[in-house]
């Protein structure tokens, strides 16, 4: 099955610190002072993983300030992959933020306001602060919108009920662990929300630590861990969901597929779930003592609401070049464009090496010569010290840089990815410096295969 029907996940993107519990941007109202009449070569709309790494190789391409404009209003950049660990109690929220003046590079103009509107035939964008930003080019790269508010009763049981989490968002990840530690008997239970996501992995990744917490204070047999996904498997790609499917065996996880949370009543510690597969739409619901909850997810609304966008609301751009269909110098990356993968920063990193040759082509007006193969990655946190590195492609086909299994857990790959991960994100890819894997991947494997 295509990985677009499997994992619903035409969706990583880091994010900025949020205000509003509906959104994974914050679209705020701080007035911008540009001292270059709005007009620049290149205009980035998003600071999150995509746009700060087209930004910086975009300066060092074109030089100069007043070329590129990145359009951001939140002080906080986040390497969002982390919040995992942080639920769990391995990492700290502040080690997984810095300001973004410090991420944006050496000549970039920060207009630290938002987008309010796209106006592709004029080649204009209009912020919530009544500037006109012109552009010669334009990449779209605005993340993903959470949807609290569509769970009904899901976002006052975030605020009253401190056994109910997420860690999609700042202000709820760091009640994970603590919550966690709570927990004496009863069910925990773990949702996928029936909508595409950023990283697929990530609601079942806190159930196996949270799995692994409970096993460690000795209540393990006291509770039951469930995870409800909406999917009808519990990974897009066969090889990784073989591996996942015999861990959940092994570790008595209850999985039950085609369940969608629609509804958390918090004075009566009840989680209401549609059955997808129901031709009556048919409802069943879950008693539970701790539960964490994935959001429903979109494009943010401004990007919805624009012309750029395919019926389905994600910015349409062809899945090889990463260029608009439409509009020849607009181009997407990440979260909010139509790219049938699993949106991970690692996928964000592969793709920002094939947008910037191919806008380079653009704008030498030469033909675009790189192709981007639909590669993603998702570390698939098993344990404290264990770790699935799931890599693949458009076709959902493994495309795995080291030359072992990558399908077994290993404590080497957790190490990378709670070690090493963060450090290439902060130091090569936040920096221009960082294009994905495929070089290492040809030569750890002598040059054969992709």
């Amino acid at each position: 099955m295509a990985l677009r029907r499997v994992l619903q996940q035409p969706l990583l993107r880091c994010v900025s610190q949020i205000e509003s519990p509906s959104t994974i941007r914050h679209f705020s109202l701080t007035v911008c002072k540009n001292d270059n009449d709005n007009n620049y070569k290149l205009v980035v709309v998003g600071g999150g993983s995509g746009g700060c790494s087209t930004a910086a190789k975009f300066c060092r391409e074109l030089g100069g300030k007043g070329q590129v404009a990145v359009i951001e209003p939140s002080e906080k950049h986040s390497y969002q992959p982390m919040w995992t660990l942080v639920g769990a109690g391995l990492k700290t929220l502040d080690q997984s933020q810095r300001d973004m003046g410090t991420i944006l590079p050496p000549g970039c103009k920060w207009i630290k306001d938002s987008v309010v509107e796209f106006d592709p035939q004029n080649n204009t964008v209009s912020t919530a602060s009544g500037k006109k930003i012109k552009y010669e080019y334009l990449v779209v790269a605005a993340g993903l919108q959470l949807h609290y508010e569509k769970v009904k009763g899901l976002v006052e049981a975030l605020r009253s009920d401190p056994r109910v989490v997420s860690n999609y968002h700042p202000q709820y990840v760091t009640r994970t662990f603590p919550a966690l530690q709570s927990v004496q008997r009863g069910n925990a239970i773990f949702t996928f929300p029936n909508t595409p996501i950023k990283c697929a992995g990530a609601p079942q990744k806190i159930m196996y630590l949270a799995e692994e917490i409970f096993r460690n204070r000795g209540v393990r047999d006291k509770v039951n861990v469930i995870y409800n996904t909406s999917l009808p498997v519990i990974f897009g790609v066969k090889k990784y969901a073989n591996s996942l499917q015999k861990i959940v065996n092994e570790r008595g996880i209850t999985v039950n597929y085609r369940h969608n949370l629609v509804e958390v009543r918090p004075d009566s510690s009840e989680a209401v779930f549609q059955l997808l597969d129901s031709p009556d739409g048919d409802t069943v619901t879950f008693k539970y003592d701790f539960l964490h909850a994935t959001p429903p997810m979109s494009a943010p609304d401004v990007v919805r609401s624009s012309p750029l966008v395919t019926p389905e609301g994600w910015v349409d751009v062809n899945k090889l070049t990463l260029q608009h269909n439409v509009y020849p110098n607009v181009f997407g990356i990440g979260d909010c464009t139509s790219l049938p993968t699993s949106k991970t920063a690692a996928a964000v990193a592969a793709q920002v090496g094939v947008l910037k040759d191919n806008l380079c082509a653009v704008m030498k007006g030469e033909e675009q010569s790189r192709k981007y193969d639909g590669y993603t990655s998702c570390p698939l946190i098993t344990g404290k010290n264990r770790c699935i590195l799931a890599e693949f492609d458009y076709d959902a086909e493994p495309l795995e840089t080291f030359p072992f299994d990558q399908g077994k857990e290993r404590r080497t790959m957790y190490i990378m990815k709670a070690t090493f991960m963060p450090k290439i994100y902060w130091e090569a890819m936040m920096k221009g410096l960082w294009k994905g894997p495929a070089l290492f991947r040809k030569m750890l494997h002598l040059g054969m295969g992709r």
